[in-house]
């Protein structure tokens, strides 16, 4: 006897897809995207440049085919996420070419062109990865290849230094920045590894103050990534790197355990080995001191110093798009670039851009809590943490809450391996709440080819929970 494929709902009987809603909020974040782009030239009393229908018109067709993969693939997925990062996608399109107006090459060109690679990316991995419940078999390969890119950059050959910190790595004359992936490849690791063990690492161990505390032993992954972000930090000079990675894991085995004792520990951890560096490695403590005391050095922080300058000129409602100057601040298109918003939106767009953030940060752990699986769950949370930490890492490097980091602004700032990198994440994130929204007979009809062939690639917990849905018609 063998299971066909699933019969689906009746199309009137199905639950609410939101696609409607979801192609009106697309086209609004495409609308204030060139809305962006067209202000800058009409507030400078400049000419529009001759490709500029053309430029636009390739802007909505990468908004509508994203959306009409969605539509396609994906129709119950969050239908909130897709808008949010198209709306943030645009605004750094537009402020990159208001940046580079007048090069010879604009970046803002080589930007479209990376989204365009990416929402080609996003559409082969819905298309490949249509459950994302078969990567949970892969957790060490996940761990050795995450942590062979995290570790690149330290390479004699290709690794490159940059800004202070060797963070990339350069082949065939292309810079790539290799942790943007490898923050992608361990969390599905980490979501793999703690899935697997979270009841062990719930429940064994002494309880002292009212907390389980874990056992030696049970010590020993966050003990291998704390060694493995101390590496980072010291040889590759990046805190905001070794933060996003420390944190992460952290913060999945709070989730997973539901024990306080994992994010004290971590802290603790941490700080210590953040303390030491400051203490013995140079250009740590160059970068506190910059953090503290920028007018210590101007010529040494004049990056810094030229970022609170546009940030106070802009005031709460800013200058005004191309009203500012933010190009005097150094590498203002990549890790400066939330400055540039400052200064021409005023604290006031710089924070609706902070909400934007924190939207997609929500939904990604709505998603979460929606997954019927502790690895999507894990996995959905860890990737929303990895985008929040990010924003509060380089964010808060610019504003001087925190010591800068060489992080960049997610799908706003200059670098195709972050963009792919981005997009290759909300590809997930709409997987995972795909699943979790779709009713149980259409969501397991698509990933259910046969369940008595031994080929087909299920899960055993897949396979039980289909088997138990099927009605007693068989098929075949």
């Amino acid at each position: 006897m063998s299971f066909g494929v699933l019969r689906k709902t009746p199309i009137n009987q199905r639950s609410p897809t939101r696609r409607n809603t979801e192609l009106v909020l697309v086209l609004f974040a495409a609308a204030l995207g060139i809305a962006c782009y067209l202000v800058f030239y009409f507030n400078r009393g400049l000419e529009l440049p001759s490709v500029w229908p053309v430029a636009v018109g390739c802007w909505v067709a990468l908004c509508l085919a994203s959306h009409l993969l969605v539509r396609k693939m994906l129709p119950y997925a969050d239908p909130v996420l897709l808008p949010c990062v198209l709306l943030l996608n645009g605004l750094g399109l537009a402020t990159l070419n208001r940046l580079n107006y007048g090069a010879a090459i604009n970046p803002a060109v080589l930007q479209l062109i990376y989204t365009a690679v990416g929402v080609v990316v996003f559409g082969v991995l819905l298309r490949l990865l249509r459950d994302y419940r078969v990567l949970q078999r892969y957790t060490y390969l996940l761990f050795v290849i995450g942590l062979g890119l995290l570790l690149m950059p330290l390479l004699p050959v290709i690794g490159k230094e940059s800004g202070g910190s060797r963070i990339w790595i350069e082949v065939f004359g292309r810079s790539f920045q290799p942790a943007e992936l490898a923050k992608i490849v361990l969390t599905l690791a980490f979501a793999s590894y703690l899935s697997d063990h979270r009841e062990l690492l719930r429940s064994a161990g002494r309880r002292f103050l009212g907390i389980t505390w874990p056992r030696v032993r049970d010590l020993g992954p966050i003990a291998m990534i704390w060694v493995v972000s101390l590496v980072v930090l010291v040889f590759q000079s990046d805190l905001g790197t070794s933060l996003l990675f420390f944190g992460l894991f952290v913060v999945m085995l709070y989730v997973a355990t539901d024990q306080v004792a994992w994010p004290i520990v971590g802290f603790v951890g941490f700080s210590g080995a953040a303390f030491l560096a400051y203490l013995f490695v140079g250009k740590v403590r160059i970068r506190v001191e910059s953090w503290l005391i920028p007018f210590s050095d101007v010529d040494q922080n004049y990056q810094v110093i030229e970022g609170q300058f546009g940030l106070a000129w802009g005031g709460l409602t800013g200058r005004g798009i191309g009203m500012g100057r933010p190009t005097r601040v150094p590498l203002v298109d990549s890790d400066f670039i939330s400055a540039a918003f400052g200064e021409e939106l005023g604290m006031v767009g710089l924070f609706v851009i902070i909400m934007v953030y924190l939207l997609i940060v929500m939904r990604g752990l709505r998603a979460a809590l929606g997954a019927r699986d502790w690895f999507g769950k894990l996995l959905a949370a860890g990737l929303s943490f990895a985008l929040a930490l990010q924003v509060f890492a380089i964010i808060g490097g610019v504003t001087r809450l925190l010591p800068l980091t060489g992080l960049t602004t997610p799908f706003l700032s200059q670098g195709g391996s972050s963009l792919l990198a981005n997009w290759l994440i909300l590809a997930i994130l709409l997987l995972i709440s795909h699943q979790g929204r779709a009713p149980i007979e259409e969501r397991d009809a698509e990933v259910v080819v046969d369940l008595a062939d031994e080929n087909t690639v299920l899960l055993p917990a897949v396979r039980q929970s289909v088997a138990s849905e099927v009605s007693d018609e068989e098929v075949g």
